[in-house]
Parts: structure tokens; sequence; C-alpha cells
């Protein structure tokens, strides 16, 4: 099977599979989605999930954060791991938003990047989700299939947005990195997987 010829059979696959895909983290606009996004980072969405509504019940705006005691966030968070960084990345960038961009999440890479907390996928889900501009965010997990599934050779998430990106349409970007995160925690498991099970990999392997 060709590398395109894979593609087209995962994202067929993915599509019959998962119609339609809801972000998995809880938000209630950009802001709050990169709040979520950021708690994500080495920690679970449904762990987020439990967190946040509690830390948006304190503060769900720039201005709102800005005004709390970092050490208040951090008690809050600390499920989510790395409390003491996190919560001044929060507080931090809730105040750079205020200085720099009225208070609004901007709609670029360069300007999402350069807040504190927020790395290259970070700025991706937040462009492909709240804001609907094509991106294809590569966590661990979709590094992990793609690697799998032989679409890449990426020795880092790097070089795997980069394949991804030339492999399928533009278009698909931002539902095809939720199915494939879905399908992964559905089927295609890190550990105790079997291939011959899997939709996937038992045609493409």
């Amino acid at each position: 099977m060709t590398e395109q010829a894979k593609a087209d059979f995962i994202q067929e696959k993915l599509e019959e599979l998962y119609p339609t895909v809801d972000v998995p983290l809880q938000h209630e606009d950009p802001y709050t989605l990169l709040i979520a996004v950021l708690l994500s980072a080495q920690c679970t969405d449904k762990r987020v999930n439990q967190v946040t509504p509690q830390l948006f019940e304190m503060a769900n705006t720039p201005q709102d954060m800005v005004n709390c005691e970092v050490e208040d966030i951090k008690a809050i968070i600390r499920p989510c791991g790395l409390s003491p960084r996190k919560s001044k990345a929060i507080h931090g960038l809730s105040q750079i938003l205020l200085d720099k961009h009225g208070g609004q999440v901007p709609q670029n890479y360069k300007d999402l990047e350069a807040l504190p907390g927020v790395g290259h996928k970070t700025a991706s889900v937040v462009m492909s989700q709240a804001f609907g501009q094509p991106a294809f965010p590569v966590d661990t997990h979709i590094h992990r299939l793609a690697i799998r599934w032989g679409l890449t050779s990426g020795k880092n998430v790097v070089q795997t947005e980069r394949d991804l990106k030339r492999i399928f349409p533009k278009e698909s970007w931002n539902k095809l990195h939720l199915q494939i995160i879905f399908f992964g925690r559905e089927y295609c498991p890190a550990r105790g997987h079997n291939a011959d099970e899997c939709p996937i990999c038992s045609k493409v392997g």
C-alpha cells in the first residue's frame, strides 16, 4: 500500500468511525480554551475537565485571572500536575493579553507562542479550534500513531506535523487531528495493543 493509499484509507476509516467530533476540553471561548489546553500538558483531558469548572468560576477572563493570586490558581490546578509552572504561566499570559492584546487571545502563531506556557502544539489547537484556521496539532499520541501507521519517520513532532500536513488535505486537518486522538484512545493504545484487531493497523501495518 502506497503512503497516499494508506492516508486515504485512514481518513476514510476515521470519518466512518467519528463522523462528528467535539473538542474534548470544555471551554467557553478562546481564552478558556487556551487555559484548558495549557493545563492539558502531561495531563489527561478528563482531569483538566474536572479542574477547569472551579478555575473558571473563580476567573474566566484575563482581567479576573490577574486579580487572583498565583497561589490560589495553583491550589485549584494542582491535580493537573506541574502546577507551580502552569499557575505562573496562566497568571503571566493573562497579564500579557491585557497589556498587549486588549484582553483578547491573538489569532496568530507568533503572538500565541510568545505567551508563557504556550508552545506550538497549544497554539495550533487554539488556532484550529477557537479560530477555525487550518492546523494539525501533533501531540505525543498523534506522533506515535503516525509512526505506527508508516506515515512518518519523524524523530520529533515537528517533522511528523510536516509529514501529516503534506499527506492529508488542508481542509481536513482540524477535524482529523481530533479523530486520530479519539481513535488512539479507543482502538490503538500505546500498551496492550493488538494490531490484528485494530481497524487501521490490521490494514496498513
